[in-house]
């Protein structure tokens, strides 16, 4: 069977109709699901076959780094459960101390092994911890950006919005660290940060509370993050331009599979800086669901299971991007696989999909269904009575007359006009804009390249790179 190249975006379409959902025009924006906390537990009857812990070792270096550790327990029944919170730790020495969500953090030198328990089954994870001083240096790039991102200072809604908010403005997501430092540094004389007397740097002020902030309370005096900025501020209040920075981060674990409703599982941030050095951010990275009925993220990385289904998370930190699956699989007892018919490669990943997600598929449509189906999708019309009784009386194999019709419709008359007019529409070809010449000019173009089976690639880049008169050139419009 000939596959074409406008025959791709046909195919994105279908699978994006499937994935967003659309709201009704005028429709509320969905309300998020009510946070329904039930106690973690093992499943009853089953056992804990081993524990796994991620990462296998762990390094701490400096006074404020952290990281975050994941126990997955893999059950008896071949099943892997996210443990985090329910295993117990031990540290020795205690050069560190651990948080019941599984956050390391250090409190001296040295080295040590973590122990971790349940169900009666141990791991063990090596931990070193190295330059932890009483008087840290705090880089403005690696420490006080992502905290001045984590307290969302910089987001649109805030300090990052186009003019600021109350007179005190900071680029976007901290996209700009010179510009930022300045604002925090050198703006309103400097009030914003006492290099002489750090506590008393009105970006902790405001950030405490202690003076009146339309933000809100966004500190705890004394904690990890008033730490961090007092540090800074003590130590000048610089940015460092040539301090390694992020270049890419991991989300693990990679495309998770939660098999009960209303489990939880924690995620992990990994960062890779210019330097080759990797950092756990995960306390710092911002998890979101790309399908808030399914799945909910939590600061810190943990995930919460509202139904079945699957949905996209996206990690974001310091302008870098990692994104995964999490499938949602519910009460599946008795589900026996039942392999499905494979005509082409792309039959046989739609099955893998199936199997893991303990689909069965329906039966191979019957020819009328077929018939149908196929005319609408490539042409946008049902066939003609005389296609379907010759189709029917057709005595070939059902895959070998099948695709017959697939190669005769595409790039048929019929064929060129459906997907002229669906890129037409895409693409906003209006008279209204364009006027119309324009408009009739950019609808032949389109026309041609549909008609002369322009690979997607080639029509997508033809049309991001135009560039002069619409007239000359219509993928200008």
């Amino acid at each position: 069977m000939r596959i074409r190249g406008p025959q791709l975006p046909h195919l994105l379409l279908l699978a994006l109709s499937l994935l967003v959902p659309v709201a009704a025009p005028g429709a509320e924006p969905a309300k998020p699901a009510p946070r329904f906390e039930a106690p973690e537990a093992l499943p009853t009857g089953v056992g804990v076959a081993a524990l796994e812990v991620s990462p296998t070792e762990l390094r701490l270096e400096g006074t404020f780094h952290s990281a975050q550790v994941l126990v997955t327990a893999r059950l008896e029944n071949g099943e892997r459960l996210d443990v985090t919170r329910l295993a117990r730790y031990t540290l020795n020495p205690a050069i560190g101390e651990i948080t019941p969500s599984g956050q390391v953090s250090p409190r001296g030198n040295g080295r040590a092994e973590l122990a971790i328990a349940l169900g009666g089954r141990t791991a063990r994870l090596p931990l070193e911890v190295v330059n932890l001083e009483p008087d840290p240096k705090v880089d403005f790039l690696r420490d006080v950006n992502p905290i001045l991102s984590r307290m969302t200072c910089n987001s649109g809604a805030c300090h990052g919005a186009k003019e600021g908010k109350a007179g005190f403005k900071l680029s976007l997501r901290g996209y700009d660290p010179v510009f930022d430092v300045r604002s925090l540094v050198d703006d309103h004389a400097g009030r914003r940060v006492n290099v002489a007397s750090p506590d008393d740097s009105l970006i902790l002020l405001k950030a405490t509370a202690a003076v009146p902030h339309e933000g809100g309370q966004r500190l705890q005096f004394g904690d990890k993050y008033y730490r961090i900025l007092r540090s800074w501020i003590a130590d000048g209040a610089k940015v460092r331009l040539d301090a390694p920075r992020v270049t890419r981060i991991e989300l693990l674990p990679a495309d998770p599979v939660v098999q009960a409703i209303g489990s939880r599982q924690q995620m992990r941030v990994i960062a890779t800086y210019s330097d080759a050095t990797r950092r756990d951010v995960t306390a710092e990275a911002f998890i979101e669901s790309g399908n808030v009925d399914v799945v909910a993220a939590d600061a810190g990385g943990l995930v919460r299971t509202l139904r079945r289904g699957e949905a996209p998370l996206l990690a974001r930190y310091e302008g870098n991007y990692a994104a995964t699956t999490v499938t949602v699989m519910g009460d599946r007892s008795g589900f026996a696989w039942r392999e499905p018919e494979t005509w082409n490669r792309i039959d046989e990943l739609v099955a893998a999909k199936w199997r893991r997600l303990k689909i069965l598929p329906s039966d191979l449509c019957t020819d009328e269904d077929f018939l149908r189906r196929v005319y609408l999708d490539l042409t946008g019309l049902p066939p003609a009575a005389e296609d379907v009784l010759a189709f029917l009386a057709d005595a070939r194999p059902t895959r070998v007359k099948r695709d017959a019709v697939v190669d005769r419709l595409i790039g048929s008359p019929d064929y060129v006009d459906h997907w002229t007019n669906k890129w037409a529409d895409l693409l906003q070809v209006n008279r209204k804009f364009l006027g119309e010449e324009g408009a009739k000019l950019f609808r032949d173009w389109i026309r041609g390249e549909v008609a002369g089976n322009a690979p997607y690639d080639q029509f997508a880049h033809r049309i991001l790179t135009a560039s002069g008169s619409n007239r000359e050139n219509p993928a200008a419009s």
